[in-house]
């Protein structure tokens, strides 16, 4: 008679019996759990350094500069604390209104424009053609370059060759730099802020046309659904996500456009491209701390209630994703 060995259920661990009869002991699981505790807080260990700096270099100066918005500090020496006088003062500085007008008139415009030209990059560079991925590396090259190094290189374009090669063919409006023009410098902007941007758009859109399953364009086509009718029945459908993804990321990235403007015409025509960002920056340094740290806390909240935007919108598309 053979007698059969149980396995222990003791605290302490568990063992079992393998088919040739030998015994083995699991970790019992307080002391997996600890290990387990243990191996987490050696990650944790590594968060610490990080936080320590984002505490002190970010979270830090913006509580104290929230706190300075509040006084006449002017960055150094005393202060004495005035309450919401700099707030409503900033609510009734034209060169602050005329800053977010700007600002805002220049995201708005950009946004479109990168949006169209990138989508419709994106459509010709996933559709059947040769030399896709070749055009797709070329098309991302402006993702790594400085935006102050593009803004000066078209400085030079605009103040030199454009007015070089428009008098030569005898082209009256763009004999002179349109960078000196207070109606036109805008434009410059514009152009080359989109030029920066759509191939970040651009990888998002591809991304969205790569998604979409082939299926769906072969049961459009069986119903007779020519390109165009495809494109915007089926595909801007289908993409809208993204769309909206890209609007909300494009719109809050060019509210806090600055080495561009600062490359092309460092706010001028007198005060005619100058950005919100480009407004405080400038305070900064010019004895207006407590005033345009003011500035800065409006135009905070204004980023929080576009993030938040961002997020309802994006999870409302990936609910009904």
């Amino acid at each position: 008679m053979t007698t059969e060995t149980l396995p222990s259920t003791h605290p302490a661990g568990r063992s079992a019996t393998s088919e040739d009869g030998a015994t083995t002991t699991t970790a019992p699981p307080r002391a997996a759990a600890r290990t387990r505790l243990k191996t987490e807080g050696i990650y944790l260990w590594f968060l610490v350094p990080t936080l320590v700096l984002f505490t002190l270099a970010i979270t830090v100066p913006a509580i104290l500069g929230i706190f300075y918005s509040f006084t006449n500090f002017i960055g150094f020496g005393e202060w004495k604390f005035i309450g919401l006088t700099n707030y409503i003062a900033v609510f009734s500085d034209p060169a602050v209104l005329s800053s977010y007008l700007f600002t805002f008139g220049f995201a708005i415009v950009t946004v479109i424009i990168v949006n169209v030209i990138a989508f419709l990059l994106a459509v010709g560079l996933t559709s059947q053609i040769r030399v896709k991925t070749g055009l797709r590396a070329v098309f991302v090259i402006p993702m790594v370059i400085s935006g102050i190094v593009i803004a000066y290189v078209f400085n030079f374009l605009f103040s030199n060759s454009l007015p070089a090669f428009a008098t030569s063919i005898g082209f009256g409006p763009l004999q002179e730099s349109i960078l000196a023009n207070p109606d036109l410098a805008w434009l410059a902007i514009v152009l080359v802020a989109a030029w920066q941007s759509i191939p970040g758009t651009l990888l998002i859109y591809i991304a969205g046309l790569l998604s979409i399953p082939g299926e769906v364009y072969e049961a459009s086509a069986i119903d007779g659904a020519k390109p165009l009718r495809q494109l915007w029945s089926v595909t801007l459908p289908l993409v809208a996500g993204y769309v909206v993804i890209n609007t909300i990321l494009g719109f809050k990235n060019f509210l806090n456009v600055y080495d561009v403007i600062v490359g092309l015409t460092n706010g001028g025509p007198g005060t005619a491209t100058r950005s919100i960002a480009m407004t405080i920056f400038t305070g900064f340094t010019g004895g207006d701390y407590a005033y345009q740290m003011a500035n800065a806390t409006i135009f905070f909240i204004i980023a929080v209630l576009i993030s938040v935007l961002q997020l309802r919108l994006t999870r409302g598309r990936a609910a009904i994703a």
